[in-house]
């Protein structure tokens, strides 16, 4: 979305260079949060901001938010746009390969080996659908909705104080994934 308006030699030098910087970042990053990973609330933190940016995808991909969607003015101002949007929406995957690897810096290297060209290679193909098929950015934002709910319900002191089962669990996931396209499709509305 970052580069859309650009003429098409630039758009594709701005996806480069946007996905360059953010890979770096993303690197970064992941050694920091892999040493963070026992800070108390850390989990809810993260949580949260995935369930506003899960909110903030769905609308932001919609025709009728075109108007509210600032797009990039220049090659710069594309990169700094997928920069910022790439910081905020690989929150959860810095998270994932941090805690996934327990310390250890061979798994965190192989996680960020595994993980970033998945990411990177994907987000072009997926833009294409997204265009073709929208259906695929509700699919998505319910997706980053669970995360969320799941990112939170980890958070020690949460996991303490509601002690809930599997299920339970599942059951918070599923209404959080509902419950953000509910408020996105309720904010769009609003908005026309």
């Amino acid at each position: 979305m970052a580069v859309r308006s650009l003429p098409p030699k630039e758009r594709r030098l701005g996806s480069m260079l946007g996905a360059g910087l953010a890979v770096g970042l993303r690197i970064v990053l992941t050694f920091f949060v892999a040493q963070m990973m026992n800070l108390p609330w850390l989990h809810l933190v993260g949580g949260v901001l995935i369930l506003w940016i899960a909110v903030k995808v769905l609308i932001d991909s919609e025709p009728e938010s075109a108007d509210h969607v600032k797009p990039a003015n220049g090659l710069m101002s594309a990169m700094w746009i997928i920069l910022v949007a790439d910081i905020t929406m690989s929150l959860d995957n810095v998270l994932a390969v941090a805690g996934a690897s327990h310390g250890n810096i061979w798994l965190l290297i192989f996680g960020l080996g595994l993980s970033i060209p998945l990411v990177v290679g994907a987000s072009g193909i997926l833009s294409k659908l997204m265009d073709k098929y929208p259906i695929i950015a509700y699919i998505g934002s319910a997706v980053l909705g669970r995360v969320g709910a799941q990112m939170i319900l980890e958070e020690k002191m949460v996991k303490e104080a509601l002690q809930l089962g599997q299920y339970s669990q599942w059951a918070i996931q599923l209404a959080s994934a509902i419950a953000v396209v509910a408020i996105a499709k309720l904010i769009l509305k609003r908005r026309s």
